[in-house]
């Protein structure tokens, strides 16, 4: 058996943290940790879990998966789930790449040919939501996401909730499939009020409507509405998610590769979703490395609805020239036809990435900080 020779990880523009496994062969895999806003807190985890695993074998990746789990005592949470993220996609793509095949092969063979996909518009400040679908028309998808909202204070004006009912018909009159991205921005009182003024108009879901940590009144929100909800960034293992299947408060969940445990744990996640008939959707306005590794997990997956890709959302542009393209050789791979993306049929996860590129930028790039919102009387709003 071959053995774990090194760990690395990368942080790059715009906001992403790549992480490399080699083994003693010097065969090598590519995965991703990142956990947007907090960049350090996961690189302190990765030097711990790095130095742990060099010198395991590189085929036991249950086995790391539980000792990283299970030997800290103190487990889950999103820094520590984002490390473990990481290190696991790399290692699935160690595999599939010694044993040249896609890592889709090793979870079972494939279940489709190819993955529908959405593109983000209307950013944290949303504008001209409608300029933003023609050219998301344009470029090939069929369906959208973006912000319910800008940022709302606990109770806010009904006018707020006009604005955003305006944004969603003038995307749907495009003939585009609209999602919408509460971002756990809104609390109950204006949560209750907007939900209800979308339903008639039909998005595709209402995302994050509440914080996760108020499973009570998420419960609530989605016995008043029929409009699907969906949630799960903020999950970050099977054991979270479980009590939001069980109440049956969650239609479409939405697992985070980079944040949940990697492509083992996502993996099961979906399973267990399947068991509850709930739709799976990944989360992934991150890198190219953690969508490659969804869609490998997508392809195997018979609850797959859609897939998130983050080309061109707005915190890419922000940073310039850095895209989910910028780090791979072939951009290709990413195309949208149709609304769909061709499933990956190279070894692995299916792309090659530009080391060079990624040591390079890699250099001097400062961690990203989250966004700061706030009311005009001063008071902190959620980002």
């Amino acid at each position: 058996m071959v053995k774990i020779e090194s760990i690395e990880y990368f942080r790059v523009l715009p906001r992403w943290l790549f992480v490399k496994v080699t083994d003693e062969e010097g065969q090598y895999g590519w995965g991703e940790s990142t956990l947007e806003g907090h960049t350090e807190a996961v690189e302190g985890t990765l030097n711990a879990l790095c130095k742990r695993f060099v010198g395991y074998e590189a085929d036991d990746i249950e086995h790391v998966w539980q000792i990283a789990w299970r030997l800290g005592f103190y487990r889950g949470g999103p820094v520590f789930m984002s490390a473990i993220s990481g290190i696991d996609i790399a290692l699935w793509d160690l595999k599939g790449r010694r044993l040249g095949v896609p890592v889709y092969q090793l979870l079972g063979g494939k279940v489709r040919n190819k993955l529908s996909v959405y593109a983000w518009i209307g950013g944290d400040r949303p504008g001209d939501v409608e300029a933003a679908g023609k050219a998301r028309l344009a470029q090939g998808f069929k369906a959208i996401k973006m912000n319910a909202t800008e940022d709302v204070n606990w109770l806010d004006s009904p006018n707020i909730v006009d604005s955003s009912v305006e944004r969603l018909k003038a995307v749907k009159g495009l003939g585009l499939d609209a999602a919408l991205d509460f971002h756990g921005r809104l609390h109950k009182p204006m949560a209750k009020q907007l939900a209800k003024a979308l339903e008639p108009h039909r998005p595709l879901f209402l995302e994050e409507p509440l914080l996760s940590e108020h499973p009570e009144s998420i419960k609530q929100l989605s016995d008043m509405v029929s409009c699907p909800i969906a949630l799960g960034e903020r999950l970050f293992s099977r054991w979270d998610v479980k009590r939001f299947l069980e109440d049956g408060s969650v239609d479409v969940l939405q697992p985070d590769i980079s944040h949940c445990g990697g492509i083992s744990e996502l993996r099961r996640i979906a399973s267990m979703a399947e068991t509850y008939d709930v739709a799976i959707a990944p989360h992934c306005p991150l890198g190219p490395i953690a969508l490659a590794a969804c869609m490998q997990v997508d392809l195997t997956t018979p609850n797959f609805v859609i897939q998130e890709m983050s080309v061109g959302i707005h915190y890419n542009t922000e940073a310039g020239e850095y895209d989910i393209t910028s780090y791979v050789k072939d951009p290709s791979v990413f195309d949208v036809k149709d609304g769909y993306v061709e499933a990956l049929t190279k070894p692995g996860l299916g792309i090659e990435v530009d080391e060079e590129v990624v040591r390079r930028v890699a250099q001097n790039t400062p961690a990203w900080q989250p966004k700061e919102f706030f009311g005009p009387d001063g008071s902190i709003r959620e980002w």
